[in-house]
């Protein structure tokens, strides 16, 4: 037994070190070897049979759950001993399990059980890939128990037990195998903040500055939606749709909750910051707060200087310094844990979704409440990049695979480290509430003169499941079996839990900033890593679509480029594009791949492997890049990919015919208003499936990236 423990022990180690990043999808099952297998039982009589958790028992039964944990599917059921269950009462005030309300038991029960198999191997992140059966993910952290073993922390409290002998003499282990799911004993109840996250946030003492600024800049009032009451998933039939060749259904949302993410400083890296600005304390935390905003804000917002709600005196004025500074640190969805930053990590390459590393850090674009402003979410590396100019991981080596907000390293030209985001997750105070989570930062997140115009100064590529926050907030952003093909012919799956993942399509008020007409349908479909998309996901727009969305907010005023990223296709259609109204050159045609006569014809080579833009020279490259931009396009970008041959290929964007990016519309913008593109359906009659129009990933292109036009020169082609 010691040798095997000891064999776990290092296992476990291993694990945590290199597995990081890496999440499964929502049906992968764990490697058989991370189990301790007891063959024909299921998780109902895992509980029927051992006494020592009669308690949690007699809870599932109370939430009428038992049944469930009865039939076959995956579940992990993270398992509270008496003992546990009796602690917990105690620290209540109860005196047994029938003080608890039916309520509270169907509470407990799915806060511990997940509908998905996960070993303590898999567990490398600061929250688990899924949900529980409340909806809520589950904060980890890799730790050491009392006798020195490598253990999970679940919500910095309770732990996995390694093993133990119950009172009959049974042993039992983390990582524990039933038919149908795994079972990971833990040494205490699991409890979930039923807070909003502006009463999180006043909890901690930590970052009591932050939060004083929050209350008196009327931004607390501002993040306390939850959901919308009104909704109801089964007021909406299940829409089926075929997409180039396949047979898909797609079904609403779950849910319509609303949520926030917020990144703070605590109040020590603030004592820091008033003396590196010289500002002074002596008349109180909040005026000097005040004058820290004012000293990075002026310079951004000159004509507002002199208004009246700049004063100190307004401070919950739409143009005040410091409501401008706290409102710049909250996003507008809801964000559980730091490998939701950015695109899901893929086991098989180690990288997230189809971002090749050696070229370009990962990199994610979030709107602020502060309007018409985002955030730069970018994730190091844990490799090296080729291309040195613009290294990947730079300064802060030590924080591989981490994020940063607003990070720009251009060495030697310009370096601007922005805030490390903190993973941490602390046993008290909490950092996850019911509408919201908040991450601890190392330095000051700030819409600063340099994060405008110097940091932000770039082409902004945004996955369009990143473009409607509605999709992190209510989770269904790459969730799914990305491994899984369904098949061409296959029929759909309708049931109400499809084994593969669920496609959905977004009732018309759903989205914020979306309106169509009632002849449409938006569906998202779920990730494939075939598929040839970015990331895996697609949009589609079915019918004789009229949509309109709000575009995300560019940094500052002139002259951009907007580009659609898409795969044309033979059962695809025709659409007009319009910008604020406008209509913008000729329709766009989704038929016409890259070696069609209308772009390269054949002077287009498939090259996915890359094999012979290796051997190209720069000189061609521009060229070539020259001609397709005075046709209205460019190749899909170098350094995406999807993935072939069961995981081992990378097939690169810009060697495909079938993935490419279309100009939308070159003009200038306000970045001090919204703007809205709209698509409105040109097919001749029911063109291809109904129409189809498929939106994948959305570029805003500076001039001065997209702006070259020397011989030999080119806008970079990641």
């Amino acid at each position: 037994m010691n040798i095997k423990k000891n064999i776990q022990v290092a296992l476990m180690a291993l694990a945590a070190f290199t597995a990081t990043g890496s999440l499964v999808s929502c049906t992968d099952e764990p490697d058989a070897e991370n189990y301790y297998t007891f063959t024909g039982e299921m998780l109902s009589d895992y509980l029927n049979n051992r006494a020592e958790y009669s308690d949690f028992k007699t809870i599932v039964e109370r939430a009428k759950l038992m049944d469930l944990l009865a039939t076959y599917g995956k579940y992990t059921c993270f398992l509270p001993s008496n003992e546990a269950v009796q602690q917990y009462l105690k620290e209540r005030g109860l005196s047994g399990l029938d003080q608890l309300t039916d309520a509270d038991c169907d509470t407990i029960a799915r806060t511990h059980l997940v509908a998905n198999m996960y070993s303590t191997f898999e567990m490398t992140q600061d929250r688990l890939p899924n949900a529980n059966l409340l909806g809520r993910y589950i904060a980890t952290a890799q730790g050491v128990d009392a006798d020195s073993n490598a253990v999970v922390y679940l919500e910095g409290t309770a732990h996995i037990i390694f093993e133990q002998t119950l009172a009959d003499g049974t042993l039992v282990h983390q990582n524990d195998s039933v038919e149908n799911g795994i079972v990971q004993p833990i040494d205490m109840v699991i409890e979930k903040s039923n807070s909003y996250v502006a009463d999180i946030l006043r909890e901690n003492p930590k970052i009591s500055y932050f939060y004083e600024a929050l209350v008196f800049t009327g931004v607390r009032e501002q993040i306390l939606l939850v959901d919308d009451p009104t909704y109801n998933k089964r007021d909406y039939p299940l829409y089926r749709y075929k997409s180039h060749v396949r047979n898909e259904v797609a079904w609403v949302p779950d849910t319509k909750k609303y949520g926030f993410t917020a990144f703070v400083e605590p109040d020590s890296i603030y004592d820091l910051k008033f003396e590196e600005y010289g500002i002074s304390t002596a008349d109180g935390i909040l005026r000097a707060m005040y004058d820290l905003a004012c000293q990075i804000y002026d310079p951004v917002f000159p004509d507002d200087v002199n208004a009246e709600g700049h004063k100190f005196e307004n401070l919950k004025d739409s143009v005040n310094p410091l409501k401008r500074f706290i409102q710049y640190h909250i996003m507008t969805r809801y964000v559980p844990g730091t490998a939701d930053l950015t695109a899901l990590v893929v086991p098989e390459t180690k990288e997230a979704f189809g971002f090749e590393t050696k070229w370009l850090n990962p990199i994610d674009w979030y709107q602020t409440l502060l309007p018409h402003t985002m955030l730069k979410v970018e994730q190091l590396s844990t490799m090296k990049r080729e291309d040195t100019k613009n290294d990947c991981i730079g300064i802060d080596t030590d924080k591989k695979g981490g994020h940063f907000i607003n990070r720009r390293y251009e060495a030697p030209d310009y370096t601007f480290r922005g805030a490390y985001v903190d993973k941490t997750v602390e046993t008290k105070p909490v950092h996850d509430g019911m509408n919201g989570h908040y991450f601890y930062v190392d330095d000051l997140v700030v819409f600063s003169k340099d994060v405008r115009d110097i940091v932000q100064n770039m082409r902004i590529r945004m996955d369009f499941s990143t473009v409607f926050p509605e999709l992190m907030t209510n989770d269904m952003r790459l969730k799914g079996n990305y491994r899984a093909d369904d098949g061409y012919n296959a029929p759909a799956d309708d049931s109400e839990e499809p084994k593969n993942g669920k496609n959905h399509y977004f009732p018309l008020g759903y989205l914020d900033g979306v309106t169509f007409n009632k002849n449409c349908t938006f569906v998202y479909r779920r990730p494939h890593w075939e598929f040839w998309s970015w990331q895996g996901d697609e949009w589609n727009l079915f019918g004789d679509y009229d949509f309109t969305f709000r575009i995300p907010p560019v940094p500052y005023s002139g002259e951009w480029q907007l580009r659609l990223g898409f795969a044309p296709l033979e059962t695809r259609g025709v659409m007009q594009v319009y910008f604020d109204g406008v209509p913008q050159g000729i329709p766009l045609d989704m038929t016409q791949i890259l070696t069609s006569e209308m772009y390269l014809g054949d002077r287009f080579e498939e090259d996915p492997q890359l094999t012979n833009y290796k051997k190209t020279s720069v000189e061609d490259l521009a060229e070539e890049q020259k001609l397709l931009k005075n046709l209205g396009a460019y190749r899909g970008p170098r350094s995406c990919y999807n993935i072939g041959n069961n995981g081992t290929q990378k097939n690169y964007s810009w060697g495909i015919s079938h993935m490419m990016r279309r100009i939308l519309c070159q003009t200038y913008i306000d970045a001090t208003k919204d703007h809205y593109l709209r698509f409105r359906v040109a097919s001749d009659g029911k063109q291809g499936n109904d129409n189809e129009f498929m939106l994948d990933f959305f570029e805003m292109v500076p001039k001065s990236v997209y702006g070259v036009d020397g011989d030999g020169e080119m806008e970079d082609d990641l």
